[in-house]
């Protein structure tokens, strides 16, 4: 049966370490998943929920973003989905008597993984001014404070209205719909702190801003390269995709500066011999020094370029523009430099080389180990440019593949969710709704901390997620939002953000994805049951409906909250019909069809089982909406970090039990580290140069052009097989070493995997 938290946080002393492993998932991760599931379900609670994860009569995992084939596995999920799936519908209460009981000091002293193991919130909760603990509030009192704060604020540019990828696209609409209607396009998101870079790339070289390949395109590639991602703790799904690409004649490379326990050999968990025996997935490893992987693809596209009969000739003149340009900038890359860069071997390079001439299908797939770098955008547009030279952009097996990391991410930005939208999507959405849309770009979410610091916002709603757990520079984030007037959170658990408010805070309970949704369109009625929907990261589009009991009668979903408080706060001056689209979200979904491209007859194609892709013009017909009308090639200059003698470069990631800022649990099992998170991976000759031995504990200090002084205390050292003049560490312990100002150019996205940081004694 499921047992009770912890009543207090573990120490975290004496992290345990012992070699990495070499193979992921198999029967490890089938006994953690059980073990997982029936601490916060029990037996019978964890099989009725896991399997309706993932399957199209069930709901969407609230975990990462990775597409389902259209035949369902009857266990359609993997051990972090499990995990995701169980801490929601856990059998534990976070009650009004549990506030009362710890008040905000002591909460903003527990580690996440403390909060995070508490259980499901069940009512609204208050911190009034000058409280120190959150009380019982009922939500029309809710809702009139957060109009009292909006309505006092000298411009709708001072609140900041955050989202989570968790949100549905029906949330989400509403959501940037009120905030545009109140006046700002202060929408900042999480893409803008993973995938924004990615974005931004692809949406100046290919003319949109998503991945261009299907699952199936997967399935039948000659070459997939993995760069800047660990799929066997981020994404463990993608390694059936690549499984069966392996067994289809697939060759794959990965680059990164950690190997990966699940890229050297996966145990599929769903077939006996995969259990027992695995498949090797890399072909190549390529152990690159973090931050050099724009020199490796500026040399490799060189190469390609040098060798007759290697190009495609006829996409590139039908299909492209700038080739010019990129042969010139490619003829300069140097060998030499490359291979200070990259910490590679010629021999190595030569050898990935030769795959992708071998290779007429290549698809790359990429994760923040490419996207948070000052050099982060492009990085990927190098990456675009290895694709369009030899026309690997618009047929099967072949694209470009960011993988996003968060459920529906994609979605919400679909639905508008963007400081910067689009104003052809402005002007349709002023159409449907007779209103007129702010057409100032907003605050992305650096911006919205510099804002928040310098008393230029003052109200900050978030829309799920963990704010201050995912943001950079720690202590500037925390002091920031201590700064608003009102801080508000729409929330399934505790995290640290309910800890760090403004003079007054909210946290408003929402329903999760396992939650039944029953809607009554008049009161006292009997209310029908609601679905929402979700876009995965390869853009398909399809229906979530949870099963499970909501935790609390007083629970809302979140497109009541949106439309409650919308109400609330304009009041009968707006036109918008906000109780219809609480009443029935279908009402959401048409609107959403005429007003966002490729959502037409919205309803009727999401109700198919397994629902619908949308249009992509570079993937369906070589068709590139950018400013040229083709598909443009890029030749910015070579950029890598330099880091001074005696300094390391930190890249911060997640441990195996850790989803995004969710901790599960305080073990690491690839890495072969368990019971404690406060641990630093070294290179041993580097450790051994910096005098730093095995065990020995040390503060982490980053060091930037400001001066100022960014310390994270008392980590563990790990001889660790990373690359040489690299370290790694996990977030968000490690958040309080990224500068707030150290970002990707052009998307502005924090640079949390190029850190410079130096060791001191603990």
């Amino acid at each position: 049966m499921a047992t009770k938290p912890p009543a207090g946080d573990p120490v975290q002393d004496a992290p345990h370490v012992g070699p990495p492993a070499h193979a992921a998932a198999g029967l490890p991760a089938i006994g953690h998943t059980l073990k997982i599931a029936n601490e916060q379900m029990g037996p019978v609670r964890t099989a009725r929920t896991l399997l309706k994860v993932n399957q199209k009569n069930g709901f969407d995992c609230p975990g990462c973003a990775w597409p389902e084939g259209d035949k369902r596995h009857t266990a359609e999920f993997c051990e972090n989905g499990a995990k995701a799936v169980a801490e929601e519908a856990t059998l534990r209460r976070v009650t009004p008597a549990f506030f009362a009981a710890h008040p905000l000091a002591e909460l903003a002293g527990r580690s996440g993984y403390w909060l995070g193991q508490q259980g499901r919130i069940t009512h609204p909760m208050y911190l009034p001014e000058g409280g120190d603990r959150y009380e019982a509030v009922s939500w029309k009192r809710a809702f009139e404070i957060i109009a009292e704060e909006l309505k006092a604020l000298s411009s709708p540019d001072e609140a900041v209205f955050y989202t989570s990828g968790r949100t549905s696209n029906e949330a989400a609409f509403l959501f940037q719909l009120f905030a545009r209607e109140f006046g700002t396009n202060n929408l900042p998101d999480c893409s803008n702190m993973c995938h924004e870079s990615s974005g931004s790339a692809l949406s100046e070289t290919i003319g949109i801003g998503k991945g261009s390949v299907s699952l199936e395109d997967l399935h039948q590639a000659d070459l997939i390269i993995v760069a800047g991602q660990n799929p066997g703790t981020n994404h463990p799904r993608m390694l059936s995709a690549l499984e069966k690409a392996k067994h289809s004649g697939a060759k794959i490379i990965s680059v990164n500066p950690l190997p990966e326990a699940g890229m050297e050999r996966f145990k599929n968990p769903q077939t006996p011999l995969g259990m027992v025996k695995g498949t090797p997935l890399n072909d190549l490893f390529l152990q690159i020094r973090i931050g050099g992987d724009q020199a490796l693809f500026r040399l490799l596209n060189k190469l390609v370029i040098e060798t007759d009969g290697a190009l495609d000739e006829a996409f590139i003149r039908e299909h492209t523009h700038g080739y010019e340009d990129l042969a010139a900038a490619a003829k300069e890359a140097d060998w030499d430099e490359t291979l200070k860069a990259t910490g590679l071997t010629r021999p190595e390079i030569e050898r990935a080389l030769a795959m992708v001439l071998a290779s007429k299908r290549t698809i790359v797939c990429w994760a923040m180990g490419l996207t948070q770098h000052k050099h982060a955008v492009a990085t990927i547009r190098e990456v675009v440019n290895l694709l369009l030279l030899r026309g690997n952009i618009g047929r099967p097996g072949a694209g470009v593949c960011p993988v996003r990391g968060h459920s529906n991410v994609q979605g919400d930005r679909t639905m508008g969710i963007f400081e910067r939208p689009a104003p052809a999507f402005l002007d349709a959405l002023d159409r449907e709704f007779s209103i007129t849309s702010p057409r100032a770009h907003g605050y992305d979410v650096v911006r919205a901390i510099e804002a928040l610091r310098d008393g230029k916002a003052k109200v900050f709603f978030a829309m799920g997620g963990n704010f201050i757990g995912a943001t950079p520079d720690t202590d500037v984030t925390e002091a920031a939002m201590r700064r608003a007037s009102l801080t508000v959170h729409v929330s399934t658990k505790l995290n640290r953000s309910h800890a760090v408010t403004g003079r007054r805070a909210l946290i408003l309970p929402t329903l999760g994805r396992t939650d039944k949704d029953v809607r009554a369109s008049t009161p006292g009625k009997k209310g029908t049951v609601q679905f929402v929907t979700v876009e995965d990261s390869m853009g398909m589009v399809h229906a979530s409906r949870g099963n499970l009991a909501p935790a609390s009668p007083q629970l809302l979903s979140e497109p009541a909250i949106v439309a409650r408080m919308a109400r609330a706060v304009l009041g009968t001056a707006s036109k918008t019909p906000w109780e219809d689209f609480e009443a029935d979200y279908a009402a959401i979904r048409d609107r959403i069809a005429r007003v966002v491209p490729g959502f037409e007859d919205f309803n009727a194609r999401v109700a198919r089982p397994g629902g619908f892709q949308l249009p992509h013009g570079p993937r369906d017909e070589r068709r590139f909406p950018t400013k040229t009308g083709k598909a443009n090639f890029t030749a910015a200059p070579v950029e890598y970090p330099e880091v001074p003698a005696g300094r390391l470069l930190l890249q911060t990631l997640r441990s195996h039990d850790q989803y995004n800022t969710t901790i599960y649990g305080l073990d690491d099992r690839y890495r072969g580290i368990t019971g404690g998170r406060r641990v630093v991976m070294v290179h041993p000759d580097d450790a051994a140069e910096l005098g730093l031995a095995d065990g020995s504990y040390t503060d982490l200090v980053s060091e930037w052009k400001d001066g100022v002084e960014r310390r994270a205390p008392g980590f563990r050292v790990v001889h660790y097989p990373t690359a040489r003049g690299c370290a790694a560490a996990y977030y968000p312990e490690t958040n309080v070493l990224v500068p707030l100002d150290s970002t990707a150019d052009t998307s502005n996205t924090p640079a949390s995997k190029s850190v410079v940081v130096r060791f001191e004694p603990a």
